[in-house]
């Protein structure tokens, strides 16, 4: 079934709630698009959130950008949702605005989501596309790069310029990889009808 674009908001304020559980990376994946809005010049804000457990547990993050001054960085009802779990999803897809999107790691999703018929549904198997690249742990990159291709609010390249800053040093051995990740997950998302609600399901 067909619904509406789920481009970024015309009013230049895009807020985003990016969850899953401990160890997917949901924390930085939020940073990312926080540090590349600041990179773009935008205005921004960023929460993060964590269960019981940093590891296994719920993890989430709210990212809010805008060209003006934000009033308030909580959001209750999100542009969009990237939900890397089946927990994740549950809880905050049926908060997604009319008209907006939900992008879902369907790897860990087995089943396709209940929402308001304005708002674009859209499977990416993040998992599968790292594991290809060479490490699932690149699934949030995937879902980034797949999130900024949809949304269009940032350009691809300003998130790539954005991880040398958002990685401990420890780890810029991965930037490479990250960098891949984004783009295959950019590039599975230009695959797609635009309008379309996707559940693209691994096989």
């Amino acid at each position: 079934m067909n619904r509406r674009s789920a481009g970024a908001s015309d009013n230049g304020h895009e807020a985003v709630i990016i969850s899953g559980f401990g160890g997917q990376g949901i924390v930085l994946a939020g940073r990312l698009l926080a540090h590349a809005a600041m990179l773009a010049g935008k205005e921004v804000t960023y929460i993060p959130a964590y269960g019981a457990e940093v590891r296994g547990g719920t993890s989430n993050c709210t990212v809010v950008i805008a060209d003006q001054p934000i009033a308030s960085p909580i959001i209750s009802f999100p542009d969009c949702v990237i939900a890397m779990s089946k927990v994740a999803m549950h809880k905050f897809a049926p908060r997604v605005k009319p008209g907006g999107l939900l992008l879902y790691n369907n790897c860990l999703v087995d089943e396709d989501p209940v929402l308001d018929t304005t708002v674009a549904a859209v499977g990416i198997p993040a998992d599968r596309i790292a594991l290809d690249l060479g490490s699932s742990k690149a699934a949030n990159m995937v879902m980034i790069g797949a999130y900024l291709q949809r949304r269009g609010c940032l350009d691809l390249q300003v998130a790539i310029q954005a991880l040398p800053a958002v990685l401990a040093r420890r780890h810029h051995d991965t930037i490479p990889l990250n960098t891949l990740a984004i783009r295959q997950g950019a590039e599975f998302a230009r695959s797609l009808a635009p309008s379309a609600t996707v559940s693209a399901r691994p096989q």
